[in-house]
């Protein structure tokens, strides 16, 4: 990257001096002087480029080409000895052609350069057109070029003195060409370079002969180079071998201290030296550098600001002696312009062991211990903290971070700066007390005791009193006593004594700050939140009982204890409830003065009770607050404050530490020496239960239910009371907080004559039953229908009043008595339904106008018997085939798992529509438990049954023959042929021969039917075999009908027939004989 600076043509550049040829004779002054760096970095350029807006062919070429050439040489006598470079760009408005084709361009830039004596390569052309973009990086890589060029011509300069120098007198020349050549390195960007010349810098410094006079220039050259050698680790993404450097720096520094009466200038020094490589380490993780818990830049912050509080320290042991110095013999000391660094002003140059003016030497350690009074010495202490803080917030070192917070806290305490630093002081204390640092807690609250004393800050000062009384303190017994005499002064609104160690010049303002407290009405009354802290007083409430009943008076006892060294007595204590109304019932005001006192270590219990109101049945009564009341209202009230039931920042632990002691020990120790305090429990809160019911709730049933029939649940009712129970409500159904389609398929009613409908509900709300004398009982029987299956829970809630007496107060109790009953639905029986045809063969289709069967099978699945009162077909496109339908099922009786059958001839009429399918309807069956009563309503369950696919035959045949026939007897068949189609049917008929008869008739025939008529065939069959035997077949075939198959039309007709044997004539003499 380049750093560019815009500067007028005739600009004035440093001069140069003449060239050292011979370092002979020459002794150095010191090793880098002070104006060096700046020179080459914003004075000494590497590349002057001159901007000169000229077109190639412009009309004024000559003139312009020599004005150039003039400004060139202008740029080069101010450069008279440098070996900065200088290049030429020549603002253009045309775009220039490709190289080789411009004649007139390139004999022009010949011209120009040789004017000017410049090189090819130190021209330039910038045509300001839309690539102008492209033009400009184009040139910052040549000028880039140019740049790296000048640096590596000055190193070489530096580096061909060497062979003049010796190591006798030269010494400080070595160190200051190796860092003159790492630094043009750095400048040329080429770094790995420059962070070898520094380390080698870096060796050469600590080479050094060091004394007393040469040490701070010594230590100030090491600083410099290994800020340079870390800055430039760090870029490498090397680390570990910036923080080995920075090490190897700090060991071999940190005890070159130079003059004794200047100690506090190495602690500067040494801190300055953390700070800077904490920063450098900050901004490399910020570039992407990861850092862990233990390797992070808080720790360098930190160290920073230990050796800034020894500066501090040293700075005020030593520069105590410079205060009585005449100013008149300090006046003439410069500390500022100085020509190398870490040299003294007043003898700057030197390099002698001994300083060369004794006098003047001591008036300027004088000059500078007196500048170092007036440094703000906390500022700096508190910033170095403050970004330590950050960084171990950073990453996750919260003891660090609240060690750190500490030392910030007493700088500003020491700064006088009181607010912040009880601010942070107090942040910090909340982690002490949750990890029970009691040492570390008491030495911070004596600092914050102090800040609270200089501010008169009343509450503050309370509050830290309280806390040093209490159990968590560690001073003594006699400043505990000195405390605690303190406190009371300012709670009789008195000034308290100064507190130990405080800054004296600070003790005034303090004392007239407390008088303007004193007069002060708003710090006569105080509320303090002591539950954050660890009060010399402590407070444990609790309820008796988890829960109480509503005729029961609610108890709960507030337990003191005290730990500060002599007895402290309060004048009021308060519990404060959720229900503000029990309030004026948990309230102790002083009535004497022994009572209200408590003595150190001694616990004393207070006892409280009140009766709930009846509309807190079922709510959670909770201690919201406890405040107890120190001082008075002549003097100042403070009132301290416990949320809940009380306990303070030990207690869960203290707690904690008792039961696991109770354990391992038992209680029978505590339980003779009397109560013991770390075993009390708080318990903040307690129920109001309803008054326990004396009534007997039964229930009696049969389950399961049945799915849609009216189950009834008895219910009796007894009362136990010894008074009358009124106004005796019953609720029963559905238990609420169930499935929600539950509801909506459960109806209960009290009517079980009837079937309830849809709109019966689920939950029968505060049925009204009266009054209930002692002993007398009654029942009521619940009927509920369940329309879907599965489990359900339902709820019985007896609810009453009854009148009681407690503590003399005359309330009324409500009383209620749940049951609960898990009732199980279940289907009474399953019903099949098949099509079949009159000889019982199945069908899938059903033929137009031909009768057919329905049969049903209705199978019990009741683990109870089940009357079927009766059952009936409603049928919407069918008709039956029988005059009557009537049912088959009158008053059944079915057990479980038997099964109950009818049949129905229907026939399908036809159909105005076309629909190939076709509702049958529904079948209805009556039935009920055969327990239940007589007059019990039947349900009526409708089944839907399936479709039919109907089909249309245009012929119908059906045969009239005998049951059965005879071997060796004639059988008569008579086939009926019916025509069912609007046109005349040609019928061809074949009768085929068959093994087990011989028959007469048309064998063969081809006859024609008109439609509606019918015609009738007659055959003689003579059977030959006994058994069932298979008729003749007859093939029917209608050539006008091609869709209609023969064996379509003779399932109508029967398959086969039973032959019996041939039988004898029966005389008299063989039925004897059998």
């Amino acid at each position: 990257m380049l750093a560019t600076v815009v500067l007028p043509g005739d600009h004035e550049y440093p001069k140069c001096r003449t060239k050292r040829t011979s370092y002979e004779w020459y002794i150095p002054k010191g090793i880098l002087k002070t104006s060096w760096m700046n020179k080459h970095l914003n004075l000494v350029p590497a590349l002057v480029v001159l901007f000169y807006e000229l077109d190639w062919d412009d009309p004024q070429w000559k003139e312009k080409q020599s004005e150039c050439a003039t400004k060139v040489e202008i740029v080069r006598t101010s450069l008279q000895g440098r070996n900065t470079k200088v290049a030429v760009v020549l603002i253009q408005k045309k775009t220039p052609l490709p190289p080789g084709e411009d004649l007139v361009a390139s004999e022009r830039a010949a011209t120009l350069c040789n004017s000017c004596d410049l090189s090819g390569k130190s021209l330039f052309v910038l045509p300001h057109t839309d690539h102008l973009v492209g033009y400009i990086i184009r040139l910052e890589n040549a000028f880039y070029e140019h740049a790296q060029t000048y640096y590596y011509t000055e190193i070489r300069r530096v580096k061909s003195h060497k062979e003049f120098l010796n190591k006798t007198t030269h010494q400080l020349l070595f160190v200051r060409h190796q860092f003159k050549i790492a630094f043009f390195s750095e400048l040329k960007q080429d770094t790995q370079n420059a962070l070898k010349y520094y380390r080698t810098a870096y060796s050469l410094v600590h080479e050094l002969r060091a004394h007393e006079t040469n040490m701070l220039e010594i230590k100030t050259m090491a600083g410099f180079i290994n800020y340079k050698i870390c800055r430039l680790c760090f870029q490498h993404n090397t680390p570990l071998d910036a923080i080995a450097q920075f090490r190897k720096h700090i060991d071999l520094c940190k005890k070159k201290i130079g003059s004794s009466d200047l100690a506090f200038e190495h602690a500067a020094w040494m801190s300055k030296q953390f700070h800077s490589f904490g920063e450098l380490f900050d901004e490399a993780i910020k570039l992407g550098l990861t850092a862990i818990q233990t390797q992070n830049p808080g720790f360098y912050y930190q160290q920073a600001a230990s050796y800034s509080q020894d500066r501090k320290q040293l700075a005020q042991q030593l520069c105590q002696a410079g205060a009585n110095y005449p100013p008149s013999e300090l006046g003439d000391i410069q500390t500022g312009g100085l020509d190398f660094y870490g040299q003294r002003p007043w003898r700057q140059g030197h390099q002698s062991i001994e300083p060369p003016d004794a006098e003047k030497e001591k008036t300027g350690i004088w000059t500078l211990q007196i500048k170092e009074r007036d440094v703000p010495q906390s500022e700096l202490i508190i910033a170095l903290l403050s970004n330590a803080v950050a960084q171990f917030k950073k990453y996750k070192c919260p003891r660090m971070k609240s060690h750190l917070m500490v030392q910030m806290g007493e700088e500003y305490y020491h700064a006088k700066d009181y607010t912040k630093a009880l601010k942070l002081l107090d942040y910090v204390m909340c982690d002490y007390r949750t990890e029970r640092w009691w040492g570390l807690l008491t030495a911070i609250l004596t600092t914050a005791l102090r800040c609270a004393y200089l501010m008169a800050s009343v509450k503050d000062y309370i509050i830290y009193c309280m806390e040093l009384l209490g159990r968590a303190s560690e001073l003594t017994e006699e400043q505990k006593l000195r405390i605690e005499k303190n406190l009371i002064k300012v709670l009789m609104n008195d000034i308290p004594d100064p507190e130990p160690e405080c800054d004296l010049s600070s003790e005034g303002v303090a004392r007239s700050l407390w008088n303007d407290r004193m007069a002060s009405a708003g710090s006569k009354l105080l509320t303090i939140e002591v539950q954050d802290y660890i009060p010399f007083i402590q407070c444990k409430a609790k309820f008796q009982s988890p829960s109480f009943h509503v005729d029961q008076p609610i108890q709960l006892q507030v337990y003191l204890r005290t730990d500060c060294p002599h007895p402290i007595s309060f004048n009021k204590l308060a519990v404060i409830l959720s229900n503000q109304e029990y309030n004026q019932w948990c309230v102790v005001e002083c009535a004497g003065q022994e009572s209200m006192s408590l003595l150190p270590g001694k616990p004393k219990c207070h006892n409280f009770s009140f009766v709930a109101k009846t509309e807190d049945v079922g709510k959670k009564i909770e201690m919201t607050g406890i405040e107890l009341m120190l001082g008075s209202e002549t003097g100042r009230c403070v009132f301290l404050s416990w949320r809940g039931a009380g306990g303070d920042a030990a207690s869960t632990h203290e707690a904690l530490q008792a039961s696991r002691s109770s354990r391992r020990w038992g209680r029978g120790m505590e339980a003779r020496r009397g109560m013991d305090w770390d075993s009390v429990t708080m318990q903040h809160s307690t129920m109001v239960i309803s008054r326990v019911p004396k009534m007997s709730v039964k229930l009696s049933h049969q389950p399961p239910a049945l799915n849609n029939e009216m189950y009834c649940i008895n219910i009796t009712v007894q009362s136990q009371e010894e008074v009358v129970a009124k106004d005796v409500k019953l609720t029963a159904g559905l238990k609420p907080g169930q499935d929600a389609n539950l509801g909506q398929t459960t109806h209960v009613t009290l009517n079980g004559s009837t079937v309830c409908d849809d709109t019966a509900p689920a939950l029968l709300p505060d049925v009204p039953i009266g009054d209930l004398k002692p002993g007398e009982r009654l029942e009521r029987c619940v009927y509920v229908k369940c329309v879907s299956t599965g489990s359900r829970v339902f709820l019985f809630h007896v609810a009453y009043s009854i009148d009681s007496t407690v503590e003399g107060r005359q309330i009324v109790c409500k009383c209620h008595k749940d049951e609960t009953v898990t009732i199980e639905t279940v289907v009474p029986f399953e019903v099949s339904v098949k099509f079949v045809s009159s000889k019982f063969e199945p069908l899938d289709r059903v033929a137009v106008d031909i009768p057919f069967l329905l049969m049903t099978d209705v199978l019990s699945l009741s683990p109870w018997p089940l009357l079927l009162a009766s059952s009936s077909l409603q049928l919407l496109t069918m008709n039956t085939n029988t005059p009557q339908l009537q049912s088959q099922m009158q008053e059944v009786v079915l057990q479980t798992d038997e099964c109950a059958s009818e049949c129905f001839c229907l026939r399908c009429p036809l159909l105005a529509n076309s629909n190939n399918t076709v509702a049958t309807g529904q079948y209805l069956i009556s039935w009920r438990r055969k327990s239940s009563r007589a007059n019990s309503p039947l349900i009526q369950t409708a089944v839907t049954l399936p479709h039919v696919i109907l089909e249309s035959v245009p012929l119908y045949i059906h045969a009239e023959l005998p049951s059965y026939g005879r071997v060796r007897e004639s059988l008569s068949v008579r086939y009926h042929i019916k025509n069912r189609t609007s046109l005349v049917q040609e019928v061809e008929m074949a009768v085929e021969p068959s093994d087990a008869f011989m028959f007469s008739g048309l064998k063969q025939v081809r006859l024609r039917i008109l439609p509606g008529s019918e015609q009738q065939m007659l055959y003689n069959y003579y059977p030959l075999m006994a058994g069932y035997q298979t008729l003749p077949q007859l093939n029917i075939s209608l050539p006008r009908c091609l869709t209609t198959n023969t064996h379509s039309l003779r399932r109508f007709l029967p398959q086969r027939i039973f032959v019996k044997p041939q039988g004898r004539q029966l005389d008299d003499a063989s039925i004897a004989a059998a």
